[in-house]
């Protein structure tokens, strides 16, 4: 079993739950976990996403938005590659729960991220590319 995805859209947010919408089908048709499909991946994605097309491409309309997706038996891979020169993952990843972030609007992507995922990664591809590993559970 393996199921690929590979689009490219416009940098911005309105295509942001299409997209979503689209990794989750494809996930259930390949018998992903509906719990996962339900919160993990729909959250994790549109965090991915809007940090791409509003931190990293500076929510500039010229610019686009890559989403690579691969369904195996054993995990699902998501890619977010932005045209941004990227961050340390580590040093933008905040704890929202420490009193001094309570109250602030942003800052809570990453976090999300990485409590919902297995694997979160930064790396550099053609752009700044974010990776997110959920295992099937």
């Amino acid at each position: 079993m393996h199921a690929a995805l590979d689009i490219r859209v416009p940098s911005d947010v309105q295509q942001i739950e299409a997209i979503v919408a689209q990794v989750v089908r494809r996930c259930r048709e390949h018998r992903f976990d509906g719990r996962q499909l339900s919160l993990n991946v729909p959250v994790a994605l549109t965090e991915a996403l809007s940090n791409a097309i509003l931190r990293g491409n500076g929510d500039a309309a010229g610019k686009c938005v890559r989403v690579r997706a691969e369904v195996t038996e054993m995990r699902l891979v998501l890619e977010v590659e932005d045209e941004g020169a990227g961050f340390d993952l580590e040093a933008c990843t905040e704890d929202p729960t420490t009193p001094e972030n309570l109250e602030r609007e942003d800052g809570r992507g990453l976090f999300l991220m990485r409590s919902l995922m297995d694997r979160v990664e930064r790396f550099r591809g053609d752009g700044n590319v974010v990776r997110l590993t959920l295992n099937r559970r």
